[in-house]
């Protein structure tokens, strides 16, 4: 049996079903008047015993993924919805009737959102109240207890349960809900494992212990293959695993073409923590410092010296390889539960990223003061996300000079534009005479120039990495950069993916930043590569109409 959704994290895997289950029904019933006060002291026992759980959870965890925990701890603080949960027992509902209606009413109200980020964050509040309902029943919470390397089967990861996962135990998981931006999917990334999302009568279709394939390539597991199946699956990953332990061997090694095109190979990270995964996969850098995970799961915005105190460890731990750290990519589609926004028909087209960050200048101008000083320990560059038109870019500028100056810093670090909107891209050759480098958001890029979201099934089939259209964008851009004498990176999930890097290479890009697991097979995909017949390659792929017609097209 085949089953599809959507690969957030690509890969191979073939072994046990895990499933996990939700809790049992909740009992309501109905309190008297005089049970209230002693349910409302049991209600109070459990939240206290969840705090606990949590709080010993988090004490466990890296720094980047206690904020995971953080967020959940704060619901056991929230006035609000201790007030709903208490004004449903005064109603005559039992501690957990009243738990189940005031959370879910709460989801409800952040699933009506229009951000895609806020609606995954509805998670949150769905993992603490699974928490407090196993307190109220004295029961455990619900752990993930694995024997043996297994697949995960499961409506959706929780958060906690996330970030609370031995991931060597874990082969990949799938969930019948979820998306691109879930903790789980970020966490399989990182990691290297695959998942795939969304797929639907997943839970009905899978037993615990079943065998199951699971391929994040192309989004489909089959339940209990026939064994010519499995072992076909079975002998690609063991041909995969072979030669990740080759490339990883091989890291030190040049990422250099055979007719000496040499490019740089770098990392994606969110956290100063994430820099000692990049070294040890051979990143020669960080192409993409997500700043923005500073700011989530907090209570207030971080100071000037938190940012600092972060940003200058990455800078240390990459030394002497430079990092490249995006500003703020906030609001809209990714908001902050601290900053008051207006809800927004279409967030991705927005308030967000560079726009809400000239909105509001004490916040950029705290950001980039804390970029420039952590600059003084090391090679830094520094990128600005969303730009749409010029007169950003050179407000932007404006705004950085001046933070320097306060500084006393003489010398600005190299400075570029994310390329993900379409007009920064028509405009490449006038950007180009105003930054030293552009890094493509291919993501980004291809969803606005498809008119296409990326989670979307009903329009998956438009989100494509080699849609001509969008070779198209990005070989002008790379032509803009050269023509100024300047650089052209990406970092989007194109810049790993083996099918488009022989293109990419033909067309010029300097610069590939990934997540760091794909790291060695693109440096050994590039060591095997010459640059002269992928040119030859990109100009023949730059001829073709559609899709397919580039697809079909082969390396020699």
């Amino acid at each position: 049996m085949s089953l599809y959704g959507i690969g957030a994290s690509k890969g191979l895997a073939v072994g046990p079903a895990v499933v996990i289950r939700e809790l049992p029904p909740i009992e309501r019933r109905s309190l008297s008047p005089d049970e209230l006060p002693a349910e409302k002291a049991r209600l109070h026992r459990a939240l206290a015993r969840a705090g606990g759980e949590l709080a010993e959870l988090q004490s466990r965890l890296s720094p980047e993924l206690q904020g995971i925990i953080r967020a959940q701890l704060l619901f056991i603080q929230d006035p609000e919805l201790l007030e709903a949960i208490e004004a449903g027992m005064e109603a005559g509902k039992n501690a957990e009737w009243a738990v189940a209606e005031a959370t879910n009413e709460f989801v409800a109200a952040i699933s009506m959102l229009a951000s895609d980020y806020l609606k995954e964050r509805a998670q949150d509040v769905k993992d603490f109240a699974r928490r407090l309902q196993a307190a109220l029943l004295n029961v455990p919470a619900p752990a993930i207890d694995l024997k043996q390397p297994s697949i995960l089967i499961a409506k959706d990861l929780t958060p906690s349960d996330t970030a609370a996962l031995d991931v060597s135990m874990v082969l990949g998981f799938a969930t019948e809900t979820g998306g691109p931006t879930s903790h789980s999917v970020i966490i399989a990334r990182s990691a290297g494992f695959p998942a795939i999302v969304g797929i639907r009568g997943l839970l009905d279709a899978v037993e615990a212990g079943d065998t199951v394939v699971l391929d994040a390539f192309s989004g489909e597991l089959i339940v209990n293959p026939p064994e010519p199946v499995r072992v076909s699956y079975a002998a690609q990953m063991e041909e995969q695993r072979k030669q990740l332990l080759a490339a990883k061997n091989n890291k030190h090694l040049p990422s250099i073409t055979m007719d000496g095109r040499e490019v740089e190979l770098a990392a994606n990270i969110g956290s100063p923590q994430d820099a000692v995964s990049a070294l040890e996969w051979g990143a020669a850098g960080v192409g993409l410092f997500r700043t923005e995970f500073l700011y989530m799961h907090k209570n207030s915005f971080p100071s000037e010296e938190t940012q600092y105190a972060a940003y200058k460890e990455a800078v240390e731990r990459m030394a002497p390889h430079p990092v490249i750290f995006r500003t703020l990519d906030i609001g809209g589609d990714k908001a902050l539960p601290y900053l008051e926004m207006a809800a927004e028909e279409n967030p991705f087209l927005g308030y967000r990223a560079l726009r809400l960050c000239l909105d509001r200048p004490e916040l950029f101008r705290t950001q980039l003061r804390a970029i420039l000083r952590a600059g003084e320990h090391g090679s830094i560059r520094m990128m600005f996300p969303m730009v749409a038109t010029l007169d950003e870019l050179r407000r932007t500028k404006q705004m950085l000079r001046e933070a320097a100056f306060e500084l006393g810093i003489a010398r600005l670090p190299e400075i570029g534009i994310m390329v993900e909107i379409p007009s920064a891209a028509v405009l490449a050759r006038m950007f180009a005479e105003e930054v030293d480098f552009f890094s493509i958001g291919s993501n980004d890029l291809i969803q606005y120039t498809m008119a296409a979201d990326r989670g979307n099934k009903s329009v998956s089939y438009l989100y494509q990495h080699l849609e001509p259209a969008v070779l198209h964008l990005i070989a002008g851009v790379i032509e803009a950069a050269h023509s100024a004498g300047k650089w052209a990176g990406m970092c989007g999930e194109m810049a790993g993916d083996p099918q488009a890097i022989p293109i990419l290479l033909g067309l010029g890009l300097d610069e590939f930043s990934m997540n760091a697991p794909s790291l060695p097979v693109a440096r050994e995909l590039v060591r095997s590569l010459s640059y002269a017949e992928c040119r030859e390659l990109a100009e023949r792929a730059l001829k073709c109409r559609t899709v397919e017609e580039v697809s079909s097209l082969t390396y020699r």
